[in-house]
Order: C-alpha cells, then sequence, then structure tokens
C-alpha cells in the first residue's frame, strides 16, 4: 500500500512537471501532408497517321496522369513552409514518361506570405503555364485537352529537344523548367505579377542555358485577363545557345453553366527565325450537374521559315460525370493545314505521327477519375 502511494506521488510530479513545459514551451507549428493524383486513358482512332489510319489505346489526354504529395507548414505570422512533389507517369504501361524521372513534372520547396507573395525554387512551371493555362484561358482546356493543344504543320520550326519539331510550341501542355527561382507577389486590387529565373549552371558564363519568365494577372470574381513571357535557352551541339521566345495573353469569363475564354500566344526560334502565332476560343456548358459539352476554334500561322504555313483546328468534347471524381467523355479534334503543308494534331508524336496531307482527325472515349 505504502509503495502504491509512492508510485502516486511520483507520477503526479511527473504529470505536473510535464504540464509546466508544455506551458512554457512555444506550441507546434501547424502542418499537413497530403497525396492526390489524376489519371486518364481511352481508345483514339487517327484519321491520317504516315498515311494511314491507326486504332491506338492512349492515356494522359483529358489531363496528365499524375500521382504527388504536397505538403504546408505554418510558421507563424501569416507565413508558411510548402514542397510539392509531382511524378507524371504512362497509366497504359506503368512507366516513367520518356526521358524523365520520378518527380521531373514537379519538384518545388517554398514560403509563402499573405503580404509578401510566394517564393518558389526548383522544378517547376513557367507563366505561360501558370498564368495563361492554369487561370483558365486555354481553350484546349474546355475541348480536345491534349490533343488541342499547339502543334500543326511546322514540323520546320525545328525546336530543339522537341520530339516533332513544333510539340506544345506554346508551352501549355505543363513543360517546366529546371534550377529555377519563381516570386509570385500577392494580389492587389485583382492585380498580381510574377517573375522567375532559370540557372543555366555553365561555368564561367552565367547567360549561357538560362531563362526567364514573367506574368501580369488580373482577376475580378468570375473575369480574368493574364499576360506572360517566357525565354529559354538551350546549349545545342554545333549551334551555341538557342533561345526560344513565347509569349501570350488570354481572358475567361464564368457566368451561370457556362465558361468561356480567348487566348493568343507565340513561339520563336532564335537558331533558324521560325515563328507561329495562334488564336483561339472556346466555350463550356454544363447542361446538368453531370452532363457538359465544350468546343473550341484555333487559327495558326507560320512564317517563310516554316513555309507560310497556316492550319484551322476545332475540337469538341462531351463528358458525364460517373460521380464526383470519375467521368466518361468522348471527344474529336480536326485539323486542316494548308496547301503544301502536313496536318498534324498535338500528341501525334511518332516518327510517322504527321498527316501525309493537309487534313487530320482524332476521335476518342476515355475514362477520367481523380483522388
Amino acid at each position: 500500500m505504502q509503495n502504491h502511494k509512492q508510485y502516486k506521488k511520483i507520477a503526479l510530479a511527473i504529470t505536473g512537471a510535464i504540464g509546466v513545459m508544455a506551458c512554457a514551451a512555444p506550441a507546434f507549428a501547424q502542418s499537413s501532408v497530403t497525396l492526390y493524383g489524376m489519371m486518364d486513358t481511352g481508345i483514339t482512332y487517327v484519321s491520317n497517321q504516315g498515311g494511314k489510319h491507326n486504332v491506338k489505346m492512349d492515356d494522359g489526354v483529358n489531363g496528365p496522369n499524375l500521382w504527388g504529395m504536397t505538403g504546408t507548414e505554418d510558421l507563424g505570422g501569416g507565413t508558411k513552409a510548402f514542397f510539392q512533389l509531382v511524378n507524371q507517369f504512362q497509366l497504359d504501361n506503368g512507366a516513367f514518361m520518356p526521358n524523365k524521372s520520378l518527380f521531373s513534372r514537379t519538384s518545388i520547396l517554398g514560403l509563402s506570405n499573405d503580404k509578401f507573395g510566394k517564393l518558389t525554387l526548383g522544378n517547376q512551371y513557367d507563366f505561360m503555364t501558370d498564368s495563361l493555362y492554369f487561370a483558365g484561358d486555354d481553350p484546349a482546356e474546355l475541348s480536345g485537352h491534349f490533343y488541342d493543344f499547339r502543334a500543326g504543320p511546322f514540323q520546320k520550326l525545328a525546336l530543339p529537344n522537341n520530339p516533332t519539331g513544333a510539340f506544345d510550341w506554346d508551352r501549355m501542355a505543363g513543360e517546366t523548367v529546371n534550377n529555377s527561382v519563381k516570386y509570385l507577389s500577392p494580389t492587389f486590387g485583382g492585380f498580381s505579377a510574377g517573375a522567375m529565373y532559370s540557372f543555366g549552371g555553365v561555368a564561367g558564363s552565367i547567360g549561357t542555358g538560362n531563362g526567364t519568365s514573367f506574368a501580369l494577372n488580373y482577376s475580378a470574381h468570375d473575369f480574368g485577363v493574364n499576360a506572360a513571357y517566357t525565354n529559354l535557352k538551350t546549349v545545342v551541339t554545333g549551334e551555341g545557345d538557342v533561345s526560344v521566345r513565347n509569349w501570350g495573353i488570354g481572358a475567361h469569363y464564368r457566368f451561370g453553366g457556362w465558361t468561356t475564354n480567348a487566348l493568343f500566344t507565340t513561339v520563336h526560334n532564335s537558331a533558324n527565325g521560325g515563328s507561329v502565332y495562334q488564336g483561339s476560343v472556346g466555350a463550356h456548358y454544363y447542361f446538368t450537374p453531370a452532363l457538359s459539352a465544350g468546343a473550341s476554334y484555333m487559327y495558326m500561322k507560320g512564317n517563310e521559315v516554316v513555309d507560310n504555313n497556316h492550319a484551322h483546328q476545332v475540337a469538341a468534347i462531351v463528358d458525364y460525370a460517373l460521380s464526383k471524381r470519375t467521368s466518361v467523355y468522348v471527344l474529336g479534334v480536326y485539323q486542316r493545314a494548308s496547301s503544301g503543308g502536313l496536318a498534324q494534331i498535338n500528341g501525334m508524336n511518332s516518327s510517322d505521327g504527321a498527316s501525309s496531307g493537309q487534313s487530320q482527325a482524332v476521335a476518342r472515349v476515355g475514362l477520367h477519375t481523380h483522388f
């Protein structure tokens, strides 16, 4: 009995000491880690691929296949530390994307503050993607998605390290920039601005292989307009520093069940002087909470380096939500190039991906989910 009383006194003393230390020590910061992702797969019909039609399983069309994690820690005073790691993969075979690694889609660490803005470092999107696409200005997001991004009869554009020479030439499909530092200001009266710098990492020449990107944004309720500029340099054997410059401006407006947007973007390759621009408009409407449809139109035009080729492109999608996370859809994209040009819809990236003539069309039935 005496030992029991002694143990009880000791326990009470320890409990009291812990209570005193808990009161004296600062509270631990709030933190969280979230896992998320999305997947898309389906069957695609291609009308003309190297002179032949093709039926294939294709994935990552109505959104890329992603698995990621993000975490935040509240440091107090309105400041948070955060990270994001994102892997993009090929759903149909489980492999990494070609020439990519585990977190090559996104890998960033940063700080954010309510008054001073957000600073991020790592492998991340430039402002062509960040300000124009993620703001909702790209008609491709409302219609043909990955297939409706920019490509066209501009193989002679010859962008460095590009699978077709003109694949996603305005960077809307989520191209990222390595070794970069990016700052985004807080929003004042609806306006915000951003700047990014990418280090080239070449000893003795700070400017070799570097890159810059800038943005100016305005948002007011359901309306927004955004402008972006990106200039990235690539060291190419035999050609030195090749600069690829993009700029664009876009806007969006949402009302009722409608979403509408418009986008103008450009590209210029310093190695050969090739340039292309495009203008596009799109609209999307919810007939019911589950059933929606969207459509878009785009016109693309190149300079004399790409034989003054031009193209018209239309896209449409009908989407039905089976649940809050999963939907089925049908979509189609049609491109008509100018005389002498070989039509090429974005995503037709094999060696014979371009059409053998002026026209190319794709039709797709797909399944999309996110978690």
